[in-house]
């Protein structure tokens, strides 16, 4: 166990983000969670829960009291617009005695974790973690309401990573020495189909679940009548149409960097049973 620290966690009421929260807490960490609305954000006995907006630097001065380590988005606001801020981010964060930064990688390049690459003023640690296992809640509904899962490219292939493998990646390189400068691609301990992925819910719930294969005219229908703007559904035909080599590629970073194995699908899928039965 590394010595005692304080760890600012910004989007820490994200999927990742709260997983961070988590990891650090449950090594023993002191953790200080940002939010642009502290009334409305819930978290675990012991942190400590501060107003901050990213897009306005000067708000983060009290968040960054005391603070070694800095859990960073690249997107902030209530819009969720790419971070222009990033250099005063990383001034104040210095000047604070800030040592460690991670960055959650955001699909692409962007302003923010751009300048965190060029900083040389803190190790920075970039963390791109692929497919999240959390995604298959996506399936939720059709699976409580007509017992199917309705997907384009089923044959597609995914190294899907359990979200909390990635806060635990992020703990280690917030606290721990060894990570500066590195690029860790974050990966699950298995590559799978859609048809792994429903059969393994399947088993978690005691139920047969149906895969209805779409086609792509199909899919992209569904996801505009869902309210997906263009953009959002050109990546998605990109990424399970042709999924990238590097989502569909076990990388071992987690047991590298955490000194355990990655968590499965399996688990994930029992832990998320009853968000699949409707009793959630």
């Amino acid at each position: 166990m590394t010595q005692t620290q304080r760890i600012l966690v910004t989007g820490a009421t994200g999927t990742v983000g709260r997983q961070v929260v988590a990891e650090l807490l449950d090594r023993g960490h002191e953790v200080r969670a940002l939010t642009r609305d502290a009334a409305g954000a819930a978290f675990p006995a012991g942190v400590d829960v501060v107003e901050g907006d990213l897009t306005e630097p000067e708000s983060l001065a009290r968040a960054l009291e005391g603070v070694t380590g800095l859990h960073l988005i690249t997107f902030g606001g209530a819009v969720f617009s790419p971070l222009e801020t990033g250099p005063r981010i990383l001034e104040l964060a210095r000047s604070a005695g800030v040592r460690r930064v991670t960055v959650l990688h955001g699909g692409g390049p962007t302003p923010l974790e751009d300048a965190v690459r060029a900083d040389d003023g803190v190790d920075w640690t970039v963390l791109m973690p692929v497919e999240f296992m959390a995604n298959a809640l996506e399936w939720a509904d059709g699976i409580v309401t007509s017992g199917e899962v309705r997907e384009p490219f089923v044959d597609r292939l995914s190294a899907m990573v359990h979200e909390a493998d990635i806060g635990a990646v992020a703990a280690v390189a917030l606290t721990e020495e060894g990570h500066g400068g590195q690029e860790y691609v974050i990966t699950g301990p298995e590559v799978l189909t859609v048809g792994d992925k429903v059969k393994t819910i399947a088993d978690a719930v005691g139920r047969e679940i149906a895969l209805v294969e779409l086609t792509q005219e199909q899919a992209v229908a569904q996801w505009r009548a869902a309210g997906l703007p263009e953009d959002t559904i050109g990546f998605l035909l990109m990424a399970y149409g042709d999924t990238p080599e590097i989502g569909r590629t076990v990388s071992g970073t987690v047991e590298k960097v955490t000194g355990r194995p990655a968590r499965t699908f399996t688990r994930w899928a029992a832990e998320h049973a009853d968000s699949f039965t409707g009793r959630s």
